[in-house]
């Protein structure tokens, strides 16, 4: 199984971004899908996740900029940026919750994508 981001980059205050996480194998299904962001200095933390049903969960910090959605035939989650931030600047992490099988599960990780927010 492999999870991999793409869609970080260098984007002025105010601007948007947008970042896809792809997981691709031997899938059987996927439970919840999140975004997670570490910032030099700081501890990783939950920015949004989504349910494979399509519920939605924010940090505080992010709710009415950003937006997670999911598209369940393509194994990928999203994450629209809007309204960003310097202190949005860090590195984003995909998180998946996936079953190998009916019994069998683990969560899995992307590399990571830089996104930096600056004049």
């Amino acid at each position: 199984v492999h999870v991999a981001e793409s869609g970080g980059g260098l984007v002025q205050p105010g601007g948007s971004l947008r970042l896809s996480c792809a997981a691709s194998g031997s899938i059987f299904s996927i439970n919840a899908m999140g975004w997670y962001r570490q910032a030099p200095g700081k501890e990783r933390g939950l920015v949004a996740d989504i349910t494979s049903g399509g519920t939605t969960n924010y940090a505080d910090s992010v709710k009415g900029r950003f937006t997670i959605s999911r598209d369940n035939a393509k194994n990928t989650v999203y994450l629209q940026m809007n309204s960003l931030k310097p202190e949005d600047t860090a590195v984003y992490y995909c998180n998946a919750q996936i079953m190998a099988s009916a019994w069998l599960g683990a969560d899995y990780w992307g590399q990571g994508t830089q996104v930096t927010v600056s004049s």
